[in-house]
């Protein structure tokens, strides 16, 4: 049910800048393809953004995780080089969903904390990415409380599609300065009457990341790394970085692959095939290795394994095939390889564990005209597998011994059944409406065989959860220049084996400290929440100028949170000859978010435009005494502002993107804020200019340049352990053929 709508950027959604070569340029309305929210955003009142391929290919970033980073749409956390975790209104990792190709991307292991998996993505495969702000629970299920993004990767093309060229292609190369980047990207697309081909690959390699020099502010220098521990022959050294404003030991590698089938028999009907593929080499876990333990680096390795991320999916569709519906069948698979590899100073024995996820999806959405509106609704089935192992290895002997899994080592698995539909239609020319409700059924089951390390008094957990969702909203075009929507939606998440099962040993017991140990609590529930949006759109005649403003508040109930636990009655146990203390996942807070965002588009002349955004997020525990405390993961404020010029040939932007400050009043005491990677008066408020440069050297040769962090300030982005970039000089090339 393939279908190519306009989309306007009105009351919580996204406008593009769109330029004809004769004519000025206006703000235009965004032609893309979405999925489960298929309707000119002229009707939707959720707001939407959309990152356009045109976007990313002039903005050169290095990962996908940079690429939302910079957009000023989003905040991206980061604990490593290889790594970033994207929060949408105070909601991060588990919490909000990834999608790719509309396929979720979140499995039974996604936990609360930070997340890197969004980086498996390319971002020189997508042809956009779509942000959906608010919960997106009624048309994408559990997880997407706080919103979901959508990457959608690049299509093949039909004969008809690409100018009648057979074939075509692409490459594209980068290097920078402030890593030592090097990264290649190659397409080729084969197009046929009705069959057509895509195949990508890229690679990347990034060396030890240089921080910036220059003081932020008033603020003392701070995150320089003096000392790192090297390994020679089995024996651990404290060395001395020569140049301490490179964060030793945080380079990576990265490899990807895709391929694309397309074959549409005739004007109805289509099959599409989709096969993805991602690794990395190990990825140095930055903000552990520079953890201080009695005065001294802790670890000598800590690395997350190579990730690994496989997708073949199979997609089916056609026009009017059921009860006068367009229908799209698809069949999905994913096999995902996660790994943690640690080894602490001067101890010879280095742990690695290793999980593998297999997912198993698949779905049937349907789309039929029904009166003045729309219906779109469907079924689908998600069955997803875990396998946890792990095991010790002396670095000096080369001996092999096991160790206790980071997830039960038997059987796991979680399988869930929804049914969802949404409905849109007309009250009137000026006023429209959406209403929507999802239902399902999930079950659960972690498994322990081996009790060797935990002998709990039961060997399966298991958990059964009826889940539910609704949604309903409604535009108003006041006038020719004003438009209203409101919106108000719940969202929900499943307990996965994450919260459920996991056991794990955070901190180590000592003769003097007691440690701290995480046990399974079968009894949680879903956590759920509601949210209420607000949107305010106000734009020209010309529609040249464009001001949006969104305010909008979340109510949560029975947050899934980390806290003390008793353990066969007892809330200290002897752990590996050590007292430790219990925790364990409960249902423990309420509690609520709200915040509003505001942006600014103004074309002031033909070729010459303004832009701007700001974001506000305010969130807080409510405790059962009625006292409050700081929620974790909420952001503070940050957005974009700049200038762009651009005609047919030269592309020219010139920005500053910032944080405010955090306090440490205001960090959560969870521990996901990172507190002990912020500086001792809290994380503080930052700017970074940047100049960005694209010229069409000739028909298939286009070229780009910039200098970010221009001033080479060195800063921190909140709740992350590792400094940002200083002064980074870049150079692309893009041939297309």
């Amino acid at each position: 049910m393939k279908k190519t709508l306009s989309l306007i950027a009105l009351a919580g959604s996204f406008t593009g800048f769109s330029q004809t070569n004769d004519s000025i340029k206006n703000l235009e309305e965004v032609k893309l393809e979405t999925q489960r929210y298929i309707t000119s955003n002229k009707r939707n009142p959720q707001q939407i953004q959309t990152i356009t391929q045109k976007e990313i290919e002039f903005g050169n970033f290095q990962t996908t995780a940079e690429m939302l980073s910079n957009s000023g749409k989003l905040f991206v956390q980061k604990s490593q080089q290889g790594g970033g975790s994207p929060v949408i209104r105070g909601f991060e990792s588990s919490r909000i969903l990834l999608l790719v190709d509309g396929v979720r991307m979140n499995n039974l292991i996604y936990r609360g904390g930070h997340l890197q998996n969004v980086i498996t993505v390319d971002e020189n495969m997508l042809e956009n990415a779509d942000i959906l702000f608010g919960s997106a629970s009624t048309p994408y299920g559990s997880d997407a409380m706080g919103g979901a993004i959508n990457l959608i990767t690049k299509k093949p093309l039909l004969l008809s599609e690409n100018n009648g060229k057979a074939f075509s292609g692409s490459l594209n190369s980068r290097y920078a300065t402030v890593n030592k980047e090097k990264s290649g990207y190659f397409d080729f697309r084969y197009s046929g009457e009705k069959w057509a081909t895509l195949t990508a690959v890229s690679y990347n390699d990034f060396d030890d990341l240089k921080m910036g020099k220059k003081k932020n502010g008033n603020n003392d220098f701070f995150g320089l790394r003096p000392f790192y521990v090297e390994t020679v022959n089995g024996v651990d050294n404290i060395v001395a970085n020569p140049d301490p404003y490179v964060q030793k030991f945080s380079g990576y590698k990265q490899y990807n692959a895709m391929q694309k089938i397309l074959f549409k028999p005739n004007e109805t009907t289509s099959h599409n095939l989709n096969l993805q593929f991602s690794t990395t080499s190990d990825i140095p876990r930055y903000d552990r290795l520079t953890d201080i333990r009695n005065g001294n680096l802790r670890y000598a390795t800590w690395n997350y394994g190579p990730q690994k991320r496989i997708l073949a999916g199979y997609k089916f569709t056609k026009d009017k095939a059921f009860l006068n519906s367009d229908l799209s069948i698809g069949a999905n698979f994913q096999d995902i390889e996660e790994s943690r590899i640690n080894r602490s100073r001067n101890n010879p024995s280095e742990e690695t564990r290793v999980e593998k996820v297999k997912v198993y999806s698949i779905n049937a959405d349907l789309k039929a005209k029904i009166g003045n509106g729309e219906l779109l609704y469907g079924v689908e089935a998600f069955y997803d597998d875990l396998n946890s192992k792990a095991h010790a290895r002396n670095i000096q002997t080369g001996a092999i011994s096991d160790i206790s899994t980071r997830y039960p080592d038997g059987k796991n698995f979680t399988l869930r059944t929804d049914a969802f539909a949404t409905y849109f239609a007309k009250i009137n020319e000026s006023t429209s409406y959406n209403l929507g409700a999802r239902a399902g059924y999930t079950t659960l089951s972690s498994e322990f065989k081996d009790k060797t390390f935990f002998p709990f008094p039961f060997n399966t957990i298991e958990q059964k959860n009826f889940t539910y969702s609704a949604t309903a909203g409604i535009v108003n075009n006041t006038t020719k220049t004003v438009k209203v929507a409101f919106n108000i939606a719940t969202g929900f998440r499943t307990p996965n084996i994450d919260d459920l099962a996991k056991v794990f040993e955070t901190t180590t017991g000592s003769p003097t400290q007691n440690g701290t140990l995480y046990v399974p609590n079968p009894n949680i529930k879903p956590e759920k929440n509601i949210t209420g949006d607000l949107g305010i759109t106000i734009y020209n005649n010309k529609k040249t100028l464009e001001f949006e403003n969104i305010a909008f508040y979340t109510r949560l109930f029975d947050v899934i949170a980390v806290d003390r636990f008793t353990y066969e009655g007892q809330s200290t146990i002897d752990y590996n000859g050590y007292p430790a203390d219990v925790y364990a996942s409960q249902n423990r807070d309420q509690g609520y978010i709200c915040g509003y965002s505001t942006s600014l588009k103004w074309n002031i002349i033909k070729e010459f435009k303004f832009y701007g955004s700001y974001n506000f997020t305010y969130g807080r525990v409510v405790n059962e005494d009625k006292t409050e405390r700081p929620l974790d993961h909420i952001s503070p404020n940050y957005g974009k502002i700049g200038f762009n010029f651009e005609n047919k040939w030269l592309n020219l932007d010139l920005n500053m993107l910032y944080n405010g400050k955090k306090d440490l009043k205001d960090y959560s005491s969870s521990g996901e804020d990172n507190l002990q990677y912020a500086p001792a008066n809290g994380m503080p408020a930052w700017q970074t200019y940047n100049f960005k440069a694209g010229a069409k050297v000739m028909k298939a040769l286009s070229v780009y340049a910039g200098v970010e962090n221009i001033l080479d300030i060195q800063y921190r982005v909140f709740a992350s352990g590792i400094n940002a970039p200083g002064r980074n000089i870049y150079f692309g090339t893009k041939i297309s053929f």
